[in-house]
């Protein structure tokens, strides 16, 4: 092997490496941690191999603050959850309706955005979903328009804060965005296109949403306190998560990172709800495999940085950037929405954090760049059932009701829903380039 083919093999290695665990992530044949961590330690074994990449620069890749940031809030959900709190708030809502499917469908859709904006969407769905279905049953009306609304409106609300959505936080620590960064750039965007997700709903379900429903006054008679298992533990935790929720608003002023505040929170929430017994029940809720993925995935990644391979990437995208900064922008929402509807947004968001940051380094000015990559992720997964983790447990819901959601139903709603809400995205880029381009300060 000659000098020039020994440059290329790291190049080819890596590429070879990401490809293939890319596409068994996607055959879903294997779960996803089990391949993640089996291609870090193939990157990292084929690093050292060929001099490349090797066992510190590989725990170096690995984003803590983002790791952090998810361990802090999946202990505080792991607590609110056994509190029946989701299943409370999903009784009480749906009596507010009396029973009306539009109006179930606007107010369930509610209030999992709102859950989701500071907890993650996939637990708020699995705890109000089976709700949900028993309400439906219990009227005898349609499921589906009400749980695609729980889904799709929640993937939709969750871009619009920091820790709404796994890719955020991700890309917040990556860019170094604040919690209020999102709130101002961010926002505005999501607010309309959750309205024009809703306005869909109505339209692709304006038969389902005319039935009527039967047995309202069974539902009138639920009452939701028998939902709260833990009323004082509720209450501790709604308390920890408004000190959180505070925290979050100040945690740049006073230096304190994203991922610090979540872990401040899950330790007070720990020793006031169990501070002489193990946390060891509590500690099994979290979800310790998305954890080990999202490590594996930064240090694969890395192996690609090391490689050369991001470099090369960047530098093609920087010669479309300096063209014209706000097209590079548009490319990159479509691309990262289209994506998102095929393949998991973790791992793609993943791959294109240190294209950007790359970018940056090259004196391109990335915060829009930033900005269009959360939009296209977050939107872009509404597309298809397999988009988020969300919709994958709604169709996995729906298919214990006599109306399941089979994949060309959902692709015939989500699909309108992504491509509306990407189209508004699209729109506010090319008419506001100039308050995405900006900082908040």
């Amino acid at each position: 092997m000659n000098g020039h083919e020994a440059g290329h093999m790291p190049f080819i290695i890596s590429c070879i490496v990401f490809v293939v665990t890319f596409a068994l992530i996607l055959t879903e044949r294997i779960h996803r941690t089990v391949i993640g961590l089996f291609g870090a330690v193939v990157m990292v074994g084929m690093g050292m191999i060929f001099d490349f990449y090797h066992p510190s620069s590989a725990l170096h890749a690995i984003d803590f603050n983002t790791i952090g940031l998810l361990l802090g809030m999946m202990i505080i959900v792991a607590i609110l959850e056994k509190t029946g709190f989701f299943q409370y708030l999903a009784i009480l809502a749906a009596k507010k309706t009396k029973g009306d499917p539009w109006k179930l469908v606007v107010v369930l859709g509610t209030v999992t955005t709102l859950v989701s904006l500071i907890l993650d969407n996939v637990t708020t769905v699995v705890l109000i979903a089976p709700v949900t279905i028993i309400i439906a049953r219990l009227l005898n009306i349609s499921a589906v328009p009400i749980l695609m609304s729980e889904a799709l409106l929640s993937d939709t609300g969750g871009v619009a804060t920091l820790v709404g959505d796994p890719p955020n936080i991700m890309i917040g620590s990556a860019a170094g965005f604040t919690f209020n960064d999102f709130i101002f750039h961010v926002t505005p965007i999501v607010i309309a296109a959750w309205f024009v997700t809703l306005i869909t709903l109505k339209v692709v379900f304006r038969k389902e949403l005319q039935q009527k429903p039967q047995h309202i006054d069974k539902l009138m008679k639920m009452n939701e306190m028998d939902a709260l298992t833990d009323l004082k533990t509720c209450k501790i935790i709604l308390g920890v998560l408004a000190i959180v929720t505070g925290l979050f608003f100040i945690h740049h002023t006073v230096h304190m990172p994203p991922s610090m505040v979540a872990l401040i929170g899950a330790a007070l929430a720990l020793l006031l709800v169990s501070p002489k017994e193990d946390p060891q029940p509590i500690l099994e809720k979290v979800e310790w495999s998305v954890l080990l993925f999202f490590a594996a995935l930064f240090i694969i990644v890395g192996g690609l940085e090391h490689a050369g391979v991001i470099g090369a990437l960047a530098d093609h995208m920087a010669s479309l950037a300096s063209g014209n900064l706000v097209t590079a922008a548009i490319l990159i929402m479509i691309i990262s929405a289209v994506a998102s509807a095929a393949i998991d947004n973790i791992p793609f968001t993943m791959a294109m954090i240190p294209v950007i940051q790359t970018l940056g380094d090259k004196g391109v000015a990335t915060n829009i760049l930033w900005w269009a990559l959360a939009l296209g992720v977050g939107f872009g997964g509404n597309g298809t059932p397999i988009g988020s983790t969300a919709n994958v447990v709604v169709v996995a819901k729906s298919e214990q009701t006599d109306d399941p959601i089979t994949f060309v139903r959902w692709f015939k709603s989500g699909s309108v829903a992504m491509i509306a809400t990407v189209v508004v995205a699209v729109a506010a880029i090319y008419v506001f380039p100039h308050w995405l381009e900006g900082p908040y300060h």
